[in-house]
């Protein structure tokens, strides 16, 4: 199984994402952990429910496997390695709608503890809504006269977030830390000019969290932030996003108070 999951994911891979490609990569390394002593043919439906079940607790870990082990047996059976698929069978975790909310003073406090260069890509997470690979990834060529150009490594999706004066504000500072790099290109770099890899951001802010005593928080949850305050000050939070379903839009919007409305007046008599 090691040797076939190798042969398999070059082309599994192609095409994606980088981040993507990091995820699918990474959880193939626990695949041949798994099956180390399976040859392709002894694999059955139940050994894969066994690897679900060892995943529970990490659902989202083990969906992941279970669609790249869907996509090695898939490989091998185009190339006549194998006569059938025994992961398709297999149900994935059901998966758990995420609701936490950062809060400003939560923000505030994981900020304080964070190193200058994490501080401005938190801002341009939270005032833009993108993914963190996607910040990461803004060059000098895609801050435009009407605001920032993003192309979604995930869907593809073109959009530009417009200028405003905490988003300008954010990005000068940017560049200002840009100028003691040797890059010229990417806006998020060392000084090396390399740009800031993504596993060591999430570390970065994984510590100033735990270091704020700010508990059960990801990065991913400024996104979250984002589309909820904008959403509340009534932007178009799914165009922020860049989501084509409303409902996708949805999962992102954790603001669960009790919102004040106003009924109809009554008409004279």
């Amino acid at each position: 199984m090691p040797d076939l999951i190798d042969k398999a994911m070059p082309a599994i891979i192609d095409g994606k994402s980088p981040s993507t490609q990091q995820q699918y990569t990474y959880v193939a390394s626990l695949l041949k952990e798994v099956f180390a002593e399976f040859m392709p043919d002894q694999v059955r439906h139940g050994d894969i429910v066994q690897m679900m079940d060892m995943y529970k607790d990490n659902y989202a870990t083990g969906n992941r496997m279970l669609t790249v082990l869907k996509l090695v047996f898939q490989w091998a059976l185009d190339r006549g390695i194998i006569n059938f698929n025994p992961a398709i069978s297999v149900k994935r975790h059901k998966q758990q709608t995420r609701d936490r909310l950062i809060t400003t003073n939560e923000y505030q406090a994981i900020y304080k503890n964070c190193p200058d260069w994490m501080q401005v890509i938190m801002d341009v997470c939270f005032l833009t809504g993108q993914r963190i690979g996607d910040v990461l990834h803004i060059k000098r060529s895609d801050l435009r006269e009407d605001g920032i150009y993003f192309q979604q490594q995930k869907t593809g999706k073109k959009l530009i977030v417009a200028w405003t004066p905490e988003l300008s504000a954010a990005i000068e500072r940017a560049k200002a830390a840009r100028k003691q790099t040797i890059s010229m290109t990417h806006l998020f770099t060392t000084r090396g000019g390399v740009v800031r890899a993504h596993s060591n951001v999430w570390k970065t802010f994984k510590k100033a969290a735990a270091e704020a005593g700010v508990e059960n928080v990801t990065l991913h949850d400024l996104r979250a932030m984002s589309g909820t305050e904008a959403d509340n000050q009534g932007i178009d939070s799914q165009k922020l996003l860049g989501h084509t379903d409303r409902r996708t839009t949805q999962i992102y919007l954790r603001d669960k108070t009790a919102k004040v409305v106003q009924g109809p007046r009554k008409k004279a008599q």
